[in-house]
This record gives structure tokens, sequence and C-alpha cells, in this order.
């Protein structure tokens, strides 16, 4: 019975855990981890704080978009993620919201237990690692910025998505839709108060981040462009608060 509305792990593999150590956080995958039955309630959600809530909902949105541009998708998961991603945009009353973030973070573990994650999960982790960083607020911050770092290889597939929530129209460019869809995600963040900066991230812990996050996404993880640890420096330089 999930309790937040955003990682979908009754519909995933996969477990994360921080070893304390070394403060690297990985992941675990196994099909014992999924349960027969899971339970999308929204009342047990009323009393989660309004900031955890947009985390969480965050989380589920960059599930669905990461799951959707990467290269590993079918036609199955593609359509769990455009739904997913549809519901999050929609309004609603507050219970009526709440219902369709369940069911937005269901649809979106779906789509990225086959599909997989990208680029904003293996910067998410290392620096929930590193400085225990919620996973939600970490994939909330990084969202826009490495989709605009992504640059050209996504633009087509944030077009389709932007046009099946209505954000775009068909005459629209790809270039022009994938910008719309960027934009909106920015909006909902200003909206919840979501920074797009890690006031915890220092400078001197750059390096060692990105060679985190480069081990966790070469080769597991089908991104749309590959990145070496010099370009995922450039997306801590961006998050980095000056």
């Amino acid at each position: 019975v999930p309790t937040t509305a955003g990682t979908g792990s009754e519909t995933t593999l996969a477990a994360v855990i921080v070893d304390s150590k070394t403060r690297h956080k990985y992941a675990i995958n196994d099909f014992y981890l999924i349960p027969d039955y899971a339970v999308l309630d929204p009342k047990p959600t009323l009393s989660l704080p309004p900031f955890i809530t947009a985390c969480t909902g965050m989380d589920a949105l960059t599930h669905a978009i990461e799951a959707y541009i990467g290269n590993s998708t079918t036609k199955k998961t593609r359509e769990y993620a455009l739904k997913a991603t549809k519901l999050i945009f929609e309004d609603g009353n507050d219970l009526e919201a709440r219902s369709n973030m369940l069911d937005a973070a269901y649809y979106a573990g779906h789509a990225f237990t086959v599909s997989y994650v990208g680029y904003v999960h293996a910067i998410a982790h290392s620096l929930g690692g590193k400085y225990n960083i919620a996973h939600g607020l970490a994939n909330a911050t990084l969202l826009d910025v490495v989709l605009k770092q992504y640059g050209d290889s996504v633009n087509k597939k944030l077009y389709e998505m932007a046009l099946y929530c209505g954000i775009c129209n068909a005459k629209d460019s790809y270039k022009v839709g994938a910008e719309r869809f960027i934009e909106q995600i920015t909006l909902m963040k200003k909206y919840f108060g979501i920074s797009s900066t890690f006031s915890e991230l220092k400078k001197s812990d750059i390096h060692e981040l990105a060679v985190y996050a480069d081990h966790e996404a070469n080769p597991l993880y089908p991104v749309p462009v590959l990145w070496d640890v010099k370009e995922l420096e450039k997306v801590y330089d961006l998050v980095v608060e000056d």
C-alpha cells in the first residue's frame, strides 16, 4: 500500500540502499521485490506534507520521462510513460489529484522497470548518497537541467510527450515542442518552490560524484546520449550553488 505517489515501487524490481561507510547509493534488482498485489488508495497520502507530495510526484514524472526518452523502450512502456506524464500534468481536486498521482506512479514504475532510467537518476543517486538529499527532490531539481543538456537528441521524443499532454500542437516543430515541455517542468518546479541548485553540493566533490554517476549509468542505462565523466561534471557545475 503506497503512502507516497512517486517511486512506483509496487511495480518495480528495484530497491535502493546507501552504503553507510562510502555514502554511495546503489540499487538491488530482483523479481521477488515485485508484490503480487498492490492497493492504490489515495487516502493514506492525504497527510503527506505538500513539499514532499510535490517532490515524490516529480520523481514519478522523472521515471516516465526517462523511460520514454531512453533507447530501450517498448510499445507498452511508451504507452505507460505517456499515461503517467499526462496524469501528472492534469489538475483535479485534492483526492482526485492524489488518486491520479498514484496511478501515474504505478504506470511510470511499469515503464522504467522495463526501460530503465537515465542520467537524472544516476546523478540524483550520487547526491542522495553523499549528502542525504531526498531522491524525489534531487530528481526534481535535476530533471529540466539534464533534459536541456541532452539537446537535440531528445527533441522528437519530448515533442511527442508534449503533444500527448496538450502542451504543444501538431504544427509545432520538434524543438519547439521539446522546449515547451521542458518549460512546463521548470514552471512546476517554481510553483512548488523547488530550487535549481543544491546548497549541499561542494565543487571539490564534483569529480568523485561524476565518477559514481558514470559507473551507474554506463553501461546499465540506455541513455539518449552517452556522456563521459567530464561531461557529467558539467551538469554538476550547473546545479552547484554559487
